[in-house]
């Protein structure tokens, strides 16, 4: 499936429950999203919490379905082609350099 596709099914999820109207409690705004997006980031972040190992990983692949679903609806909703901004981004980070060591004052 292309993230397009993951993207339309997320629209039409969002749409049968009434979160694009004007008048929802739940407006879908690229602010909104974001905060949700966090929200929903750092419930991954439990699944570690005192572990290496999630306990459940149903659990956390519900976790991570729940970031993705946020992550597309934020890109669409702003305008951004996540599938571009992601090769744009590796692209970028082919070029750099994480492991150079220490730098000093000199360097």
């Amino acid at each position: 499936m292309e993230l397009s596709d993951l993207t339309e099914k997320m629209h039409a999820f969002v749409r049968s429950k009434g979160w694009y109207e004007a008048d929802t409690q739940r407006p879908q705004t690229p602010r909104n999203l974001a905060i949700s997006l966090s929200l929903e980031a750092a419930e991954i972040l439990e699944h570690f919490q005192w572990r290496e190992e999630p306990v459940d990983k149903d659990e956390l692949a519900s976790e991570l379905a729940d970031v993705t679903l946020y992550l597309l609806q934020l890109a669409s909703v702003s305008g951004i082609d996540l599938e571009e901004a992601v090769l744009k981004k590796l692209d970028v980070n082919a070029g750099r350099s994480w492991d150079k060591g220490p730098t000093t004052k000199n360097d």
